[in-house]
C-alpha cells in the first residue's frame, strides 16, 4: 500500500533530483523510494557492513551544518512572519 510522504529539502537539490529522474525515465518518487529499499536490504543482511552513497546522491549535499537543537517549526514560523510583514 502507497503512502504519502512530505520531504523539506533544499530547491536546487529538488531540481537537480527531479532533472535526473527524467534522465533516467522515472519518477522522483520512485528514485527514492528504490534507493531507500536499497539502504533497507543492505542494512539487514549485515549491519557492520559500510553503506555506499552513489555520486549522484553525494552531489546533494549542500554543506550546511545544522545544530542538533535546531527548531525547524520556529524557523519556519518565523520566516512565514517575517514574509508576509
Amino acid at each position: 500500500m502507497d503512502k504519502k510522504l512530505t520531504l523539506k529539502l533544499d530547491s536546487h537539490v529538488i531540481e537537480k533530483a527531479k532533472e535526473y529522474a527524467a534522465s533516467q525515465n522515472r519518477s522522483l518518487s520512485g528514485l527514492i523510494e528504490s534507493y531507500l529499499m536499497k539502504l533497507i536490504s543492505e542494512g539487514s543482511s549485515d549491519t557492520s557492513k559500510k553503506i555506499e552513497i552513489s555520486p549522484f546522491v553525494k552531489s546533494l549535499r549542500t554543506g550546511v551544518k545544522v545544530p542538533l537543537d535546531y527548531d525547524y517549526k520556529k524557523a519556519h514560523l518565523d520566516f512565514l512572519e517575517e514574509k508576509h510583514k
